[in-house]
C-alpha cells in the first residue's frame, strides 16, 4: 500500500514515528520543529507542519541561530535520546545555521537541520538568494553545512528522502556518530507528491546501544591502573551523556582514585563528594591541576582532551599513561592511550570489577582532602561580600545564587569570563545542573538554550548567565520565551565589556584594546566613559519581567524572587568594569594563545618572554 504525499509532508509524518529506546526507556526522537519561514520553506514544511495538525509539534523561532541552540540545549538535557528538528529558508536563513551546526557536532549533540534549497529543476536561473558558483551548478549555500555536519544530503528527488532519512535517524542515535544532522530540501522538491510506501511512517525504534569494552583491553587498563600510585580520573561530558554518574561514583568509593571534571563533565560527582577535586585544566581548581602534574596514570571518560583540559599539553607529567574510556575510537585513542572503546557505563562498570581489591595509598586520599579543603577555603573567600552596600563582583553574584539554588537548578553559561568563574567555583549539585557549552564556546548560546532545557525540563528552574557582550550578540530569543510562556530566568551583569577577552588581551599584550564598551577618547582608544546602555529597559522593552539588584546586599533576595517566577524574568545586577578583576582565583594552569614575535610596546615584549617560558614546557603524550 502506498500513500499519496508531498515530499515535505512525508517527512514531517516520517519524523513524528521515530523513537530511542535505552535501558527498556522508550520516547520521541524528534520532539519538535523550530522553524522560520520564507519563501524556501513556507509552502512546503511549513505547509507540512500545519497539515500534521500537530503531530510534530511546531515552535517559533526568531534567529535561525538560535534555533539550533535551544534544539542543543534541549538534546544535552534529554541525554542526546531524544532532539529538535529546524527548518529554514535557503540563503541567510540556511547560512545562519552554520554555526549552530559546530556547535552541536564539537559538542557531539543531536540536532536536525531542515534548510530550504534553490529550485532542484531550475526552472529559473538564478532564484532569489541563490549563491551562483561560475564552476559548479550544483552548488547552493547550504554546502557551508557539510564539513559542521555529521551526515549531509541534499534530496533532489522524492524517492530519494527514504534511504536518506533513515541515514539521518541513524547517526542521529548513534553515540559515537551524533551530531548536526543536515537534509537539504530544494523548494520545488518539498512540495513534489510521491507515492509513498506505508512501511515508511510506521513507528521505528532506534536501540541507543552500550557497547562493552574489549575484555583484553579491559585487562590492559586494569593493569595501568594496578600499578599507579597517584592515578587520576577525568570526567567528561560522556559520563552525562551515558548516565553513568552512578557507575563512576562506585568506581572512586571502591579504589579512592580521585576525579577532576572537565567543564562538560562537571557534575559527575556531587561536589561534596570526598573524591571530587573540581575543574580540570586552564580554569580548574588548584587541587585538580597539583594531581594532574603529579599524576602517573591518567583515566580519561567520556573526554575529547581540548587545549583547556590539558593546559595546552603542558599539565601533565612527561611519564604520565593515559587509560582513555570513550564510545568513538578518535578519542579513546588520543595522547597515545591505552584505549576502552565503549559506554561509559558499561566501561567503568566493567573496569570496577577488574579492579576489585585495589585501592590508592592512604596517604594519597589524605592529600587530596587537604587539597580539596583548602580550595573550598578559596571558594568562600571569592563568594563573601565585603561590603553589602556596593556592587557585587561577578564572584559575588555566583555566591548569591549558590546560596539560592537547589539542587533541581539548571545553571547554563557558554563564554566570556564565567565559565572560568564557574569551573572553579561552581558547587554542582546534581547531575545535570552545570550546563556549560564550551567545546565551541558560542556567545549568543544560553538564552536560547535555556529555552531548550526548560522545554526538555519544565519541571526545573533554569538560569542563562549571560555578560553584557553575549547578551548583545542574540537576545531575541527572549521574544520565544515570553510568548511560550517558558519561565527561564535570565541573570544579565552587565560590566561594561568584554571582560575575559580584554584580561587575555592583557596577558597577551594587547593592552585590553578593543575590549571595552566606552566611548572614543581623545586619543582613538574606546577608553572614555561607559557607554549609557539599560539592558535591563531592553529586556523588559523584549516582554521580560525585570528585577534590578544594584547591591550585593539585594541581590540574594532579587534571586530568590526570580526563581520563584511562573513568568520569563530577568535579574540584572551592574558589576564591576570590565577592566577589573573578577574576584576569582586566577588560573591554575597555562593556555597557549601566541603572542607576537616581534613588538615595539614594552607590554608585548614582556608578554612575549612570558609566552616563550610557559611554551617550552609543551610536550607530546607519546606512551611507554
Amino acid at each position: 500500500m502506498t500513500r499519496r504525499l508531498t515530499v515535505a509532508q512525508a517527512l514531517v509524518t516520517f519524523l513524528a514515528h521515530q523513537y530511542t529506546e535505552r535501558d527498556g526507556r522508550r520516547q520521541r526522537l524528534i520532539d519538535a520543529c523550530w522553524g522560520i519561514f520564507g519563501h524556501g520553506n513556507v509552502a512546503g514544511i511549513g505547509q507540512a507542519l500545519l497539515e500534521s495538525e500537530g503531530a510534530l509539534p511546531y515552535l517559533q523561532g526568531r534567529n535561525e541561530q538560535a534555533m539550533v541552540h535551544a534544539a542543543v540545549g534541549f538534546a544535552r538535557q534529554r541525554d542526546r535520546l531524544a532532539a529538535h528538528a529546524v527548518t529554514t529558508s535557503i540563503g541567510p536563513g540556511a547560512t545562519n545555521l552554520v554555526t549552530g551546526a559546530a556547535l552541536a557536532t564539537i559538542n557531539r549533540l543531536p540536532v536536525l537541520l531542515l534548510p530550504g534549497d534553490t529550485f532542484a529543476t531550475r526552472p529559473a536561473d538564478p532564484v532569489l538568494q541563490q549563491l551562483e558558483h561560475p564552476g559548479a551548478g550544483d552548488i547552493s549555500v547550504n554546502d557551508c553545512l557539510r564539513p559542521v555536519s555529521r551526515y549531509f544530503d541534499r534530496i533532489t528527488r522524492p524517492e530519494a528522502l527514504i534511504p536518506a532519512a533513515l541515514q539521518a535517524m541513524r547517526v542521529l542515535t548513534d553515540p559515537a556518530e551524533t551530531g548536526a544532522v543536515t537534509l537539504a530540501l530544494p523548494q520545488d522538491v518539498q512540495v513534489e507528491a510521491y507515492d509513498w510506501p506505508e512501511e515508511f511512517f510506521v513507528d521505528r525504534v532506534w536501540h541507543v546501544r552500550r557497547p562493552a569494552p574489549d575484555p583484553a583491553a579491559t585487562a590492559d587498563a586494569a593493569a595501568a591502573v594496578r600499578a599507579a600510585r597517584r592515578p587520576l580520573i577525568v570526567a567528561g561530558g560522556g559520563v552525562h551523556h551515558s548516565e553513568a554518574e552512578d557507575a563512576l561514583r562506585a568506581l572512586v568509593e571502591a579504589t579512592g582514585i580521585p576525579v577532576a571534571s572537565t567543564q562538560a563533565g562537571k557534575g559527575s560527582l556531587r561536589h561534596d563528594h570526598p573524591a571530587d577535586v573540581g575543574g580540570i585544566g586552564h580554569t580548574g581548581t588548584a587541587v585538580a591541576d597539583e594531581l594532574a602534574r603529579a599524576a602517573d596514570v591518567v583515566i580519561g571518560v567520556g573526554t575529547r582532551y581540548s587545549d583547556f583540559t590539558t593546559a595546552s599539553a603542558t599539565l601533565f607529567a612527561p611519564g604520565v599513561r593515559f587509560v582513555n574510556l570513550n564510545i568513538t575510537s578518535f578519542d579513546a585513542h588520543k595522547l597515545a592511550a591505552l584505549p576502552l572503546v565503549a559506554d561509559a557505563r558499561a566501561g567503568l562498570r566493567a573496569l570496577t570489577e577488574a579492579l576489585a581489591g585495589y585501592r590508592v595509598p592512604a596517604s594519597y586520599e589524605s592529600e587530596y582532602a587537604a587539597g580539596k579543603a583548602a580550595w573550598e577555603a578559596e571558594v568562600e573567600r571569592a563568594y563573601a561580600v565585603a561590603d553589602p552596600g556596593a556592587r557585587p563582583g561577578q564572584a559575588q553574584v555566583l555566591g548569591a545564587l549558590d546560596a539560592v539554588v537547589g539542587e533541581e537548578d539548571v545553571i547554563i553559561n557558554a563564554a566570556g569570563s564565567l565559565p572560568g568563574d564557574l569551573h572553579k567555583l561552581w558547587r554542582a549539585r546534581s547531575r545535570r545542573q552545570y550546563h556549560l557549552e564550551y567545546g565551541y564556546s558560542c556567545m549568543g548560546y544560553e538564552i536560547p538554550a535555556a529555552i531548550g532545557v526548560r522545554l526538555a525540563a519544565p519541571d526545573r528552574p533554569v538560569w542563562a548567565l549571560v555578560g553584557d557582550g553575549t547578551y548583545l550578540m542574540m537576545p531575541t530569543e527572549l521574544v520565544t520565551a515570553v510568548q511560550e510562556g517558558i519561565a527561564i530566568k535570565v541573570v544579565l551583569i552587565q560590566n561594561h565589556g568584554y571582560a575575559s577577552i580584554g584580561g587575555l588581551s592583557e596577558a597577551v599584550g594587547g593592552e585590553r584594546f578593543g575590549t571595552a564598551y566606552r566611548y572614543r577618547a581623545p586619543d582613538g582608544t574606546y577608553s572614555g566613559d561607559p557607554l549609557p546602555v539599560d539592558l535591563a529597559a531592553n529586556a523588559a522593552s523584549l516582554g521580560m519581567d525585570v528585577l534590578r539588584a544594584r547591591t550585593a546586599g539585594e541581590l540574594r533576595t532579587v534571586l530568590a524572587e526570580a526563581r520563584a517566577a511562573d513568568r520569563p524574568t530577568c535579574v540584572y545586577v551592574e558589576t564591576e568594569t570590565a577592566d577589573s578583576v573578577s574576584g576569582a582565583p586566577p588560573a591554575q594552569a597555562w593556555w597557549d594563545v601566541p603572542v607576537a614575535e616581534t613588538a615595539t610596546r614594552p607590554a608585548a615584549v614582556r608578554a612575549r618572554r612570558d609566552y616563550e617560558r610557559h611554551a617550552a614546557a609543551r610536550r607530546r603524550y607519546l606512551g611507554t
